[in-house]
């Protein structure tokens, strides 16, 4: 595992931070969109600063920042995984927010770089390394969150199109997204996770319909999305009709991976301070809570670098990154659980960030499945643990109850 930067990172560092200091919207200011679905937020400023980061995305783009780790014929550098890990540490420092492209560029474009056909790359990767284009995954369904294999969204071939019906739920920003990664059932009469497919679909397309869903936070980025005959081609299909469970290993993995690495949403520093703050930075539980913290922090770093030393050589993000997901939600809510007891009463307003982070870290434990799915897969792809046993193997899906 490597620590620190080598005389080559330290450069690019620099380079970096230099050029965010020129060109980076400040915290705070006009120009940041670090507070996309702020509580009671409106529509119109959702799309608003959804704008704004459509545009940072161009910028990105055009000063050869965005995507540097995507081969140079894609648009990329080719550079290595800790140049990108630390230009995403320097951005990390201004008003950025980057949830809104997490669907595009790590879901949809790592997919599509694996499984996609060069004509479909070609396609759709500049623009969204360009950030012309926002994705939504619209995956879960309300009887097939955890067992995703178990969705009952049905696509038929009909010509060159196939037909699509059902329901998808917990779909970040589709309300805003231009395109959607789907998986969707073609085929009933295998076994469930024989017979699904993986589709890009228009958000606009007819018959698609997102419905933002309010959340306690006061933000609505999650959607219920509705397809009533949605009409898809079959150039859309990514990874062959019927191959879908495969090719979105390949998003789970990435989307698992993305989400581990929002350790970073927690501050430990800012907590240290609220503790001074509140005269209780020598309590003795107090100070268990912060050096629990550091630690939580400090684990997951090395974690991280463990994980980004084996990418910059080459290999896959596999299994490994269910470890720092489930890390990453657990640090997330200790810490802001820690936050909620040194502000006390104070912790119920609900424009306090410590609050907001604490009402919505149930995103980061659940998103990319269940810390349980996460365990499941760390028993058997890692520790060799017997599978769990299956009732419905080998049993074609139009046979199983439901």
């Amino acid at each position: 595992m490597d620590f620190g930067d080598t005389p080559a990172e330290a450069a690019f560092r620099a380079e970096a931070r230099a050029w965010l200091a020129d060109n980076g919207p400040v915290r705070g200011t006009s120009d940041a969109f670090d507070l996309l679905n702020s509580p009671g937020q409106s529509a119109g400023i959702d799309e608003e600063l959804a704008g704004r980061a459509r545009r940072w995305q161009g910028r990105l783009a055009e000063a050869g920042w965005a995507c540097l780790e995507w081969p140079p014929e894609y648009g990329g550098r080719g550079a290595t995984t800790a140049e990108a890990i630390i230009f995403d540490q320097e951005q990390s420092h201004y008003g950025v927010s980057t949830s809104i492209f997490m669907a595009a560029l790590s879901m949809a474009a790592p997919t599509l770089m694996a499984w996609g056909t060069e004509e479909q790359k070609q396609r759709f990767l500049d623009p969204i390394r360009r950030g012309e284009l926002i994705f939504a995954q619209l995956f879960s369904e309300p009887n097939a969150g955890s067992d995703l294999a178990g969705l009952q969204t049905r696509a038929v071939r009909d010509g060159d199109e196939f037909v699509v019906n059902g329901q998808k739920v917990w779909n970040s920003y589709a309300h805003l997204a231009d395109w959607g990664i789907l998986l969707a059932r073609t085929d009933v009469d295998v076994p469930k996770h024989q017979g699904l497919s993986y589709f890009l679909v228009e958000m606009d397309t007819e018959g698609l319909e997102p419905r933002p869903l309010r959340q306690m936070t006061g933000g609505a980025e999650f959607n219920e999305t509705f397809f009533d005959n949605v009409r898809i081609p079959v150039d859309n299909v990514i990874g062959g009709i019927n191959n879908g469970w495969a090719v979105a290993q390949t998003t789970l993995n990435s989307e698992r991976a993305a989400v581990g690495a929002q350790s970073n949403a927690i501050d430990v520093d800012a907590l240290v301070d609220l503790a001074r703050r509140q005269g209780r930075a020598d309590d003795s539980g107090v100070r268990q809570a912060l050096a629990g913290a550091w630690i939580r922090a400090e684990v997951l770093r090395y974690l991280s670098m463990r994980v980004y030393t084996a990418l910059s050589k080459g290999t896959e993000i596999g299994p490994e990154a269910s470890i720092m997901k489930i890390l990453t939600g657990d640090h997330i809510r200790a810490t802001s659980q820690a936050a909620m007891e040194l502000l006390g009463p104070a912790g119920m307003l609900d424009d306090d960030p410590w609050a907001q982070q604490m009402v919505g870290h149930f995103a980061f434990k659940i998103g990319g499945g269940t810390p349980e799915i996460q365990r499941n897969v760390i028993g058997e792809r890692i520790l060799g643990l017997p599978r769990e046993p299956r009732a419905d193997k080998g049993i074609p899906f139009r046979d199983l109850p439901r």
